[in-house]
């Protein structure tokens, strides 16, 4: 009798040290102090946790815990208990979620996200309107179209100094209503370019309408990423600069006829309505959302640009992309002076660049999950190449058609990746990193309409940009390459543990 209870003792201590050592459990069979054998189930324990041990710790004339014991080296079956398993999963502590957590619901995330988009559309309206009407431009103010390219100019321009600044000055701001105020500046500065009566003038207000450009991308960029899970955030940011893609396809057509029908000021107009529109969908959508709480002021600043990969992603893309404006810049002459076309068929040539704008989006937002950094060299090759496609086509009309749509939507696929790549080694300045883009891309507007204007000055026709441009994007690759050596020097030397 003293053997039978010393032995269920055992058993139950025995059962103890199991539950508290659960690697050594899985082998199967363990072994007791004085020979006894200790087998499990292995089907029913590999499908549950220990928990189950602890509530049937009690005395029993059974072997509550799937054991048996036996005096001989054969340890026989146990009995199974009459109470089922209660399987359970290793829980996630509360304080590490796996990943990023939507704030809102989805059918909320969009219609936000759908918000923005329209906020992106205002601005893509207006930024390549400018473009689509230049020659009624340079009559209504006297000048030559050159010089009523400064006006494309210092819109990149703004957008260029605006960055810094109103990321400086709005890093704690609460994003939804830094977003509203961008958006009715933006109106308002439309408003004084339709106004305009000299050059001076409307260079003026088309440098204060670029300041808010990029800060606006920035900020709804990281709104909309912080809107849906980390799987889907390149889909979200893809989709707020959709609406840069749909105004080409719109947006601008619609804007450059009305400026070719009624006058360029009443296209500007135009895009102060669909500006009002926007701040209404944000005040409405967007939910309330914090700064950051990252480095503010100069301190983000200095930490932002600080970083090689940073310089290198910039010139990136100002010089990439900067071949796209030197051709862009003068489409409309391009395709009547060289091609040989109607004036009327402006209005066509534009929805092709928007369109293109919109498969390109879309395209470099699934490539994103794929590889930023392939993407981004693939997509500068390819825009080389049809840099010089272009230039030959260009005399044959509509010919010209289909290679712009392929040169708009190399660059989309460039823009979609270049955002996430700042983004991603932006470091803490994540609202910098974020805007810095557009600075980025406007830079590469003012370089390519000026060193378009140069050749074209020069005398070397409407042809001449696309070469510029073709120029520019080798420039773009070299430096992407050496952005893909350092990043591959870090990582080895990460690895090497050389600090």
């Amino acid at each position: 009798m003293r053997g039978r209870e010393l032995a269920r003792g055992l058993v139950r201590r025995a059962a103890a040290t199991a539950s508290r050592r659960a690697p050594e459990r899985r082998a199967g069979v363990g072994s007791l102090p004085g020979g006894f054998a200790l087998r499990r189930e292995p089907a029913a324990s590999d499908r549950s946790s220990n928990s189950h041990l602890a509530p049937r710790l009690r005395p029993s004339r059974t072997e509550p815990f799937g054991v048996s014991v036996s005096d001989s080296p054969q340890p026989s079956e146990p009995k199974r208990p009459s109470e089922p398993e209660r399987p359970s999963e290793p829980e996630q502590p509360p304080s590490a979620p796996a990943e990023h957590a939507p704030a809102v619901g989805p059918r909320r995330a969009w219609l936000a996200i759908t918000a923005l988009a329209v906020g992106g559309f205002t601005i893509g309206t207006t930024e390549f309107v400018t473009m689509g009407v230049l020659p009624q431009i340079a009559e209504g103010l006297g000048v030559t179209e050159p010089q009523a390219a400064y006006g494309i100019s210092a819109y990149a321009l703004g957008v260029v100094v605006g960055v810094p600044v109103l990321s400086i000055l709005g890093t704690r701001l609460p994003r939804k209503g830094l977003l509203i105020a961008l958006m009715t500046g933006y109106a308002a500065f439309n408003a004084l370019s339709a106004a305009a009566a000299s050059l001076g003038m409307f260079v003026l207000a088309r440098f204060l309408d670029g300041v808010p450009h990029g800060a606006f991308f920035g900020v709804a960029s990281l709104v909309a990423a912080g809107l849906v899970s980390r799987a889907l955030r390149g889909r979200a940011v893809a989709a707020v600069l959709m609406g840069l893609s749909i105004a080409n396809v719109v947006g601008v057509p619609a804007t450059t006829w009305i400026g070719q029908t009624l006058g360029w000021r009443e296209a500007y107009l135009a895009c102060v309505v669909v500006g009002a529109v926007a701040i209404a969908g944000i005040a409405l959508f967007v939910p309330r959302t914090p700064g950051s709480d990252g480095p503010s002021g100069a301190g983000e600043v200095r930490s932002f640009f600080a970083r090689p990969q940073v310089w290198l992603t910039l010139a990136a893309g100002a010089f990439g992309f900067g071949g796209l404006f030197a051709v862009y810049s003068y489409i409309a002459t391009t395709v009547t002076d060289v091609g040989g076309l109607p004036q009327t068929v402006v209005p066509l040539f534009l929805p092709a660049f928007g369109l293109g704008m919109v498969a390109g989006t879309w395209i470099g937002g699934e490539l994103a999950g794929v590889s930023v950094m392939r993407t981004l060299v693939g997509a500068s090759i390819a825009s080389a190449l049809l840099m010089l496609a272009f230039w030959l086509a260009a005399p044959a009309g509509w010919w010209s058609l289909p290679v712009l749509f392929c040169i708009t939507m190399t660059g989309s696929v460039l823009v979609t990746n270049l955002q996430i790549r700042l983004m991603d080694v932006a470091g803490e300045a994540v609202t910098l990193g974020a805007a810095m883009n557009h600075a980025s891309l406007n830079t590469a507007n003012a370089l390519g309409a000026w060193l378009g204007g140069l050749v074209i000055a020069a005398g070397y026709g409407y042809r001449a940009p696309a070469l510029v441009a073709f120029g520019l994007a080798i420039l773009g690759i070299v430096l992407l390459g050496a952005s893909a050596w350092l990043e591959r020097r870090t990582a080895r030397t990460a690895r090497g543990g050389v600090i």
